[in-house]
């Protein structure tokens, strides 16, 4: 079974070559850093006591505003952040997604970036080899895919970075979300795709600024603030809390009823 535990942990980022003291304060009294001496290299604490536990099953949201940590905690979970204090044990392969443009390359083909992607998300060739007319299926992208990146447009891009990402089969997804650049029509497309790669994952921590998305992708949330958990629940309890209002409040009733939400209760 796979599982995520995190016990006191906090993360800090050294700041070197600041042009002057004067700046590293005005800079780090922004952000919640601390300022050491003279002597001293200031430090922003990226993240401070996180302790939580998550287990197979699990479908967490993160919430909060641009710069709360949330970035930050999903590479600590990923393990490619070591913490400073306390520590984290994963159980399980992890398949971390915080940019989808990450690993393509704009002078090879299509066909030969589906490979690289892939292996770089811990897939292998074979699997990869098995799942390339899925992906053209699914990105439309045609005779496109023998050309290189290069000849893309932004959209092209990230249909295929999408049709690599959700063709995997993860056991702990860590995703941050990346989706844009494509058509009304087409993102319809990729959700009932990131819905079914989430279905595939044992367990799945998103971190997103689109309710809807959290509300069919999640079903509890972390609410981030300054680096700390400022508040877990069910994902209704902490984005009411978070936004100031209930965010299903305004749902038609078919909604409510393929989320699994009641109108007045919890989901």
């Amino acid at each position: 079974m796979v599982s995520i535990d995190v016990w006191n942990a906090s993360v800090d980022f050294p700041i070197f070559d600041a042009k002057s003291r004067s700046l590293k304060k005005a800079v780090l009294g922004k952000v919640g850093g601390t300022i050491g001496t003279e002597s001293r290299i200031p430090v922003i604490e990226a993240l401070k006591d996180i302790t939580l536990s998550l287990k197979d099953g699990d479908r967490v949201a993160l919430v909060g505003h641009n710069g709360a940590g949330k970035s930050t905690l999903l590479r600590l979970l990923a393990g490619i952040y070591e913490p400073i204090t306390g520590g984290s044990k994963i159980v399980g392969k992890i398949a971390p997604v915080f940019d989808l443009g990450v690993g393509l390359d704009p002078e090879i083909s299509g066909i030969e970036n589906i490979m690289i992607r892939g292996l770089f998300l811990g897939m292998s060739r074979k699997q990869m080899e098995s799942k390339i007319d899925d992906i053209a299926e699914f990105s439309e992208l045609g005779d496109f895919l023998q050309m290189p990146l290069r000849a893309y447009s932004t959209g092209m891009r990230v249909r295929l970075a999408l049709g690599i990402v959700t063709s995997i089969d993860p056991e702990i997804l860590i995703l941050d979300e990346g989706i844009g650049a494509v058509d009304a029509a087409f993102m319809d497309k990729a959700r009932d795709r990131l819905t079914d790669l989430v279905k595939r994952s044992g367990l799945l921590v998103f971190a997103s600024h689109s309710d809807d998305l959290l509300m069919e992708l999640c079903d509890s949330a972390i609410w981030m603030d300054s680096g700390r958990m400022k508040m877990q629940g069910t994902l209704r309890e902490v984005l009411t809390a978070y936004k100031g209002r209930d965010p299903y409040e305004n749902l038609s009733p078919e909604m409510l009823e393929r989320l699994g939400v009641t109108a007045g209760g919890d989901s």
